[in-house]
């Protein structure tokens, strides 16, 4: 793991702020903007990571939260973590399984220590804290991890500032 974070900005629109960069990973360097296919179970379908290659893909995002459900961060880890488990050489995000807190809400319960969702692969009951969620992405040994944040409903507009709390 990387100690330091730096972001080299070499481009900033005075209109927009939008900005061009690149960091640098453990396993190469990503420039930004950059779109990332998407792995989420440390797969993009369809394609091999050579085809990837070959497309510009400069890093993969996988899903925490899948994961962690199956095969689980352990087997993971386990295969030498995520970039060996799916041939990947590049740099890897992980998201924190935020989006699942928001996509899964039939199957959850929010607390201000976390979420409990129902496994739809099981039916287990699944604890996922801010904490449990870096410590997962650390263990599949992602380059990028995220922090487990919540996405608000149109309805839930008026607890921003709480969730921001509960965020950090």
């Amino acid at each position: 793991m990387l100690k330091n974070f730096e972001y080299q900005q070499e481009a900033c629109c005075s209109q927009t702020l939008a900005r061009a960069g690149c960091f640098q990973t453990p396993h190469g360097i990503v420039e930004t903007p950059r779109f990332m296919p998407v792995g989420t179970l440390a797969n993009v379908k369809t394609v091999t990571p050579e085809q990837l290659r070959l497309t510009g893909a400069q890093m993969v995002l996988a899903n925490t939260y899948h994961l962690h459900l199956q095969p689980g961060e352990e087997l993971v880890a386990a295969a030498g973590g995520v970039h060996k488990f799916m041939g990947w050489d590049g740099p890897m995000l992980t998201d924190s399984g935020g989006f699942q807190v928001f996509s899964l809400s039939e199957l959850r319960t929010i607390s201000e220590e976390g979420v409990k969702f129902r496994s739809p692969k099981d039916g287990r009951i699944i604890h996922i804290t801010p904490e449990e969620s870096i410590r997962i992405q650390n263990q599949l040994g992602a380059d990028v991890i995220l922090a487990f944040d919540r996405e608000l409903t149109d309805s839930e507009k008026n607890i921003l500032q709480e969730l921001i709390d509960i965020s950090y």
